[in-house]
């Protein structure tokens, strides 16, 4: 998903089907970023074979603005403070 723009999300969540943190990491992320106005993505490590060598142990992760926030588990409030603080 882009932005009219054209730029990619500020959020990205790296995951495979049937993973249950997973799933509760985008439900985490779909709801602060609906509460910020943000955008994000979920991308399979299935998908992509350098995803799944970096981050098949990691999974699920959290990408803001192209670099790793959280891995496992994510803090909405923590998640929140980074896409308020960081508006261009």
């Amino acid at each position: 998903m882009t932005h009219p723009d054209g730029s990619p999300p500020r959020v990205t969540v790296i995951g495979k089907p049937g993973c249950h943190l997973c799933e509760e990491a985008e439900r985490v992320v779909a709801e602060v970023c609906a509460q910020v106005g943000e955008d994000f993505d979920t991308v399979s490590i299935f998908d992509d074979p350098l995803l799944a060598g970096r981050y098949a142990e990691e999974i699920p992760v959290v990408l803001v603005d192209g670099r790793q926030f959280s891995f496992f588990r994510v803090d909405a409030e923590r998640l929140r403070s980074r896409l308020t603080d960081n508006r261009t």
